[in-house]
C-alpha cells in the first residue's frame, strides 16, 4: 500500500535521521507523522512559530505495521505504552500501582514493528490518560473521549527499513497566525470535552482502574473493548 504522510516541523526535512528523537514521547524513538496535512500544520506551529508540513510517499509492502486502532488492540494497551515510555504522569500511590499493573499486563511489545499507528496523546489527552490512571474517569468515559475529540492517528516510523522506503515530495509553508490558533482551538474545545466528560454520570456498568486490578482483568477481556 502506497502512503502519503506528512510531519509537522519548524523545519523543511528532507531526509528524517533513523534513531533520533527523544525515547520519552508516545511510542520512543522514531518519525512522527500524520496522514492528514492540517494536523501536521497545528504541529509545525505548535509553539507559536512558522513551520512547514513536510509531505512524504511510502510504499509499506513487506513492513510489519502495528495498527493500535485496529480492533485487535484495546485502550488499555494504548495506555501501557505511554506508561512505559511518557516520564510525566501525576505522582500519587493509585497511579503507581495502576502504571506497574498495565505494563505487566497490557504492554506491546514494539520489537521488530517497522510502524506504529495509534492515538496521539497530546498534553490535553494526556490529561485523560492521567485522570483514568487516577481512578477519576472510567474506561468508557475515557475511550469515549479518544474517539470523539478528533485527536487524529500518527503514524511512527520506527526501523531503519520504513526509513529507507519514505520519499520526501514537498514542504507547505503553515502560517502562525492560522494553524496556532487552531491548534489552540483543537485544545480548547479537547478540554471541553474533558471537564463534559468529568461531570458525566457514570453507570453500574462502568471499569474504572481500580475496578481493573482488583478483578484481576486481563488482555482479551470482552468488557475492554468499548
Amino acid at each position: 500500500m502506497n502512503l502519503t504522510l506528512y510531519h509537522g516541523s519548524e523545519y523543511i526535512v528532507k531526509t528524517p535521521q533513523h534513531g533520533k528523537g527523544s525515547r520519552n514521547n508516545d511510542y520512543g524513538r522514531g518519525f512522527y507523522c500524520t496522514k492528514e496535512i492540517d494536523l501536521a500544520k497545528e504541529w509545525a506551529c505548535s509553539r507559536d512559530v512558522d513551520g512547514y508540513a513536510n509531505s512524504y510517499q511510502m510504499e509499506t509492502d513487506g513492513l510489519r505495521v502495528l495498527h493500535l486502532n485496529d480492533g485487535n488492540y484495546n485502550i488499555l494497551n494504548w495506555l501501557a505504552i505511554l506508561a512505559n515510555n511518557r516520564t510525566y504522569w501525576e505522582k500519587s500511590t493509585i497511579s503507581e500501582e495502576a502504571k506497574n499493573y498495565l505494563k505487566e499486563n497490557f504492554l506491546v511489545d514494539l520489537t521488530g514493528y517497522d510502524i506504529i499507528i495509534g492515538y496521539r496523546a497530546n498534553d490535553s489527552y494526556f490529561s485523560f490518560a492521567q485522570s483514568f490512571v487516577s481512578n477519576a474517569l472510567s474506561l468508557r468515559q475515557l475511550s469515549e473521549a479518544m474517539r470523539l475529540g478528533k485527536l487524529g492517528e500518527q503514524t511512527v516510523l520506527k526501523s531503519q527499513k520504513a526509513f529507507s522506503r519514505l520519499l520526501f515530495t514537498g514542504a507547505e509553508k503553515a502560517d502562525r497566525e492560522t494553524w496556532f490558533s487552531r491548534k489552540t482551538e483543537r485544545d480548547r474545545e479537547a478540554r471541553k470535552a474533558y471537564r463534559r466528560q468529568i461531570r458525566e454520570r457514570t453507570n453500574a456498568n462502568d471499569l474504572f482502574m481500580l475496578d481493573i486490578m482488583r478483578e484481576g482483568i486481563k488482555n482479551g477481556d470482552a468488557r475492554l473493548f468499548l
